[in-house]
């Protein structure tokens, strides 16, 4: 039984880990294409189609940071393309799958402690909560007339990214961001970080 235990405290500390390297591959990939120093590509042709299609933007002076602050270009240079958020939501969403896949066959092991079994459960359940408040919070800054919007939330933060006509957010923009995350997720402005992407 204080076998079985560990095992399950190992997959829960796997899932949290599993979460924390998509986000840190998230941020990594950020950071490399603002110090890239150009336009980022990494095309290649098959069957006719173009694939890996990629820009790198940079915020400039106009970039303001969630605590209304101006931020470095570190914080706004953001890796986009013309599916740069498809492919987001697509990563986070294979992340989150792997991870409550691991969680249910924790759950499901025959003679699994109860504790395992809750832990598993919360797991699980935290992980829908996370993919709810990012979808209402996508739908919500759409809602505000951008065009559109990934958001990508761990347990103390949250990180949005936003496409805009400019590139570039206001001191009002990332206002209006910010309310609506922090409603949504109950995070202090301190812990949301809001960047453009066009």
């Amino acid at each position: 039984m204080r076998g079985n235990w560990k095992r399950y405290t190992v997959v829960v500390t796997m899932l949290v880990l599993i979460c924390a390297a998509a986000v840190l591959n998230w941020q990594a990939t950020q950071k490399a294409a603002a110090e890239g120093g150009g336009a980022a590509s990494g095309t290649a042709q098959a069957g006719g189609k173009l694939l890996g299609e990629a820009a790198l933007v940079s915020g400039g002076d106009g970039a303001v940071s969630a605590d209304g602050s101006a931020a470095s270009v570190d914080e706004t240079g953001v890796y986009t393309g013309g599916d740069y958020f498809a492919s987001a939501r697509l990563t986070r969403q294979q992340a989150r799958d792997s991870a409550v896949a691991l969680l249910q066959q924790a759950a499901d092991e025959d003679g699994a402690a109860q504790s395992a079994l809750d832990k598993a459960s919360e797991g699980i359940q935290a992980m829908a909560q996370y993919t709810m408040a990012e979808a209402q919070i996508e739908n919500l800054v759409a809602a505000k007339g951008y065009a559109d919007c990934v958001a990508f939330m761990s347990e103390d933060s949250l990180s949005v990214v936003v496409s805009t006509d400019s590139g570039e957010l206001s001191s009002e923009d990332v206002a209006k961001i910010t309310d609506i995350a922090m409603t949504e997720t109950g995070y202090p402005a301190a812990n949301i970080k809001i960047m453009a992407a066009n």
